[in-house]
C-alpha cells in the first residue's frame, strides 16, 4: 500500500513540476505600474497610448496582466496663482508618499513638475521610475542628457535645435529672420535659447517675445512683423496647447493673412502650418514602454539604461497648406516628410 501511495505521489510530483514548466501554465505575474502626471494635454494621451502599445507588443497588457493607476493631478495653467502653485506641488509630495507605500512594480511620471518633486521618494523606496515627456533631464536631477542616476531613467523629449533648424532652412533657404512668441515656461525659453544660438551659425536670426499665458497673441506677432520677421515658428510650449491650441491657430491665420509663412516645432494636430519638425510624442511613449519592459520583465536596473530620444525629427508636411499658398518647397524635404493628417 506504500509503495502505491508513493508512487502516486511521485506521479503528482512529476505532473505539477511539468505543468509549472509549460509555458501559459504556470502562473503568470501580474504587474503593478502607476502612472504620475499633471493635466492631461493631447501629448501626454498621446505618450500613455504609446506607452501601453509597447508594453503590450512584449506581453504585458491590461485585463492580462497588468494593472495601471493612472494619476492626474487637476491644475489650470492659465490661472495658476501662487497658492495654486503650492498646491500642486503638494499633491505630487502626497502621490508620491501614497506610492512608495504600495510599492508598485515600476513608476511613469510624465513631465517635469512630477518627475522633479516625486522622484526621491519613490526611489528611496526601492521603487524603479521611468519619466518621459520631458524636454531638459538635468532639470530634474539627471547627470546628462542621456545618464540618470541611482533608481530611474526615462525618455527626454529634448529637441536638438541645430537640426530642427537645419531642416527649416533647407525648406526656405531665403529665410533670414525667425519670429517666435512664447510663455515664462522653463523648457520653451530654453528651446528658445538654444535657436537662437544655434541659428545664428546658418544665417538665421531669431527674434522673440515673451508674453503671459493668457495674453493675445496677435499684438505680439504684430511687434515682430515691425521688426522684419520672415517666418513665424510655433515653439513646443503649454501656451499654444490651451483651448485646443487656439493661440496656435491665430499665429498662423495672421501669417497667412499678412503673406508670411509658418512652421511649428511641435508635432501635433495644428492645421494650416507649412512644416512640422519636431518629436513625435507616440514614438516618445513607446520609447518609455521599451525601457519599462526591460526593467519589469528582463530585471534591469534603471541607472542602467541611457536616458532615450528620437534619433531622427519627424518631419511633415501640409500638402493642402503648401498648394494653396503655392509655394514650392524642395524635393528632398517632401521625401523626408509625412503627409500631414
Amino acid at each position: 500500500m506504500r509503495i502505491i501511495q508513493r508512487s502516486i505521489f511521485f506521479i503528482c510530483a512529476v505532473f505539477l513540476i511539468t505543468c509549472l514548466s509549460i509555458p501559459g501554465l504556470a502562473q503568470e505575474k501580474n504587474f503593478r505600474v502607476e502612472v504620475l502626471q499633471i493635466t492631461n494635454f493631447e501629448e501626454l494621451q498621446m505618450v500613455y497610448d504609446g506607452f501601453l502599445r509597447e508594453l503590450e507588443k512584449s506581453g504585458i497588457s491590461q485585463g492580462r496582466n497588468l494593472t495601471v493607476n493612472r494619476t492626474m493631478i487637476d491644475f489650470d495653467i492659465e490661472n495658476s496663482s501662487l497658492a495654486k502653485r503650492i498646491n500642486v506641488y503638494l499633491r505630487i509630495r502626497e502621490e508620491a508618499s501614497r506610492i512608495a507605500k504600495e510599492k508598485p512594480d515600476l513608476v511613469l511620471t510624465m513631465g517635469t513638475p512630477v518627475t522633479k518633486y516625486a522622484k526621491d521618494k519613490i526611489i528611496a523606496a526601492g521603487i524603479p521610475i521611468v519619466f518621459t515627456a520631458l524636454a531638459f533631464p538635468t532639470a530634474v536631477g539627471c547627470k546628462s542628457l542621456t545618464e540618470a542616476g541611482p533608481g530611474f531613467t526615462g525618455v527626454t523629449t529634448h529637441m536638438n535645435m541645430k537640426d530642427a533648424l537645419a531642416i527649416v532652412k533647407q525648406a526656405f533657404p531665403a529665410i533670414k529672420t525667425v519670429g517666435i512668441v512664447h510663455s515664462d515656461d522653463t523648457n520653451s525659453i530654453a528651446h528658445v535659447e538654444e535657436a537662437k544660438k544655434e541659428g545664428l551659425s546658418m544665417g538665421i536670426t531669431v527674434i522673440s517675445k515673451q508674453v503671459g499665458i493668457k495674453d493675445p497673441v496677435v499684438p505680439a506677432l504684430k511687434e515682430l512683423q515691425k521688426q522684419g520677421v520672415q517666418v513665424f515658428a510655433v515653439p513646443p510650449d503649454p501656451y499654444y496647447e490651451l483651448r485646443d491650441h487656439e493661440k496656435a491657430g491665430e499665429l498662423i491665420e495672421f501669417s497667412k493673412a499678412n503673406k508670411t509663412q509658418a512652421f511649428t516645432l511641435v508635432i501635433d494636430k495644428i492645421p494650416g502650418a507649412i512644416l512640422y519638425v519636431g518629436v513625435d510624442f507616440d514614438n516618445i511613449g513607446a520609447l518609455s514602454g521599451k525601457q519599462s519592459v526591460k526593467i519589469l520583465k528582463d530585471g534591469v536596473k534603471p541607472e542602467a539604461l541611457p536616458i532615450l530620444q528620437q534619433q531622427d525629427l519627424t518631419i511633415m508636411v501640409d500638402t493642402k497648406v503648401i498648394q494653396a499658398l503655392n509655394i514650392q518647397l524642395p524635393p528632398e524635404i517632401l521625401r523626408m516628410a509625412k503627409p500631414f493628417n
